[in-house]
């Protein structure tokens, strides 16, 4: 082949997106045979982060992506009762207002939440120690609240986001640089037990039990331990899941019902983290 006449002239060799380093080459590195380099950026990247930021351990909080603060709820009622009223033969709604008076009941979690992210960080991110770090999934409604507690006395949250088919933004509560975004949920679900201390649960849905079972069957079969699981809303809880018939099933043992504890408050939540790890409560 005949070189170019003009030394100038770019190259079609460097044209081609074979020319690009494998690492800038953004398009080669989404091929689906480069699938476990992607995974092990994503296990590495926010642990190298954590590290320097001084993360020594966390805790978790998961809950519903739904529960708004308890103002925020009223006004849903409120307008989902006067559309009710317009409307007393529309059975969607008289369901949208049946709902909405159910989720005014359970927006106290959220300031419960946010009353734990800010007991926890007033307790323990003091002297230039970086333990016990509030970790949500990064999200609206408990997550939300979770990081908004620790904001609220200027000390370190974690916030571990997923990538999902609608759109969802991370909380503006959450550590700049202590906010991640994943891929692969099987990777997100790591970085939340790598340095977890305990796990609290608030009421929630799918995403809130695929997490807690996760955590009860790793604790339960021995994969993970030192992990404290409190469910907070015992009415909630039991209601949802009947554990005893599980144990009257022969599904699980009476001794499985002694990996999680109930509390009803954020006071009550760290007393029992913070006696099984031996560090003062306030």
């Amino acid at each position: 082949m005949t070189p170019p006449s003009d030394p100038d002239s770019i190259s079609p060799a460097v044209e081609s997106s074979s020319y690009i380093p494998a690492d800038r080459d953004t398009e080669f590195l989404q091929r689906d045979e480069l699938r476990p380099i992607r995974i092990g950026l994503e296990l590495l990247k926010p642990e190298l982060i954590q590290h320097e930021e001084g993360v020594q351990s966390t805790i978790v909080v998961f809950g519903s992506a739904r529960l708004q603060e308890p103002d925020a709820a009223k006004r849903a009622l409120h307008m989902a009762e006067e559309e009710a009223a317009r409307s007393p033969s529309n059975p969607a709604c008289q369901h949208k207002a049946s709902v909405a008076r159910r989720q005014l009941a359970l927006s106290k979690y959220y300031d419960v939440a946010r009353e734990f992210g800010r007991l926890v960080s007033s307790t323990c991110q003091v002297e230039g120690r970086c333990d016990y770090v509030i970790v949500t999934g990064g999200g609206p409604g408990i997550m939300e609240a979770a990081n908004r507690g620790a904001a609220d006395v200027n000390a370190k949250s974690i916030g571990l986001n997923i990538t999902l088919p609608h759109e969802q933004r991370p909380n503006p509560y959450i550590t700049p640089k202590l906010s991640f975004q994943f891929r692969y949920f099987a990777i997100r679900k790591m970085h939340f037990l790598i340095r977890a201390k305990a796990l609290v649960a608030f009421p929630g849905g799918f995403g809130t039990l695929d997490e807690l079972f996760e955590t009860l069957t790793l604790l339960q079969t021995g994969k993970t331990e030192n992990v404290m699981v409190v469910l907070v809303g015992r009415d909630f809880w039991e209601r949802l899941i009947n554990w005893q018939w599980l144990v009257e099933n022969g599904l699980i043992v009476q001794q499985d019902l002694q990996l999680f504890h109930y509390a009803e408050t954020a006071q009550e939540a760290w007393d029992l983290i913070s006696r099984q790890n031996g560090v003062p409560s306030s």
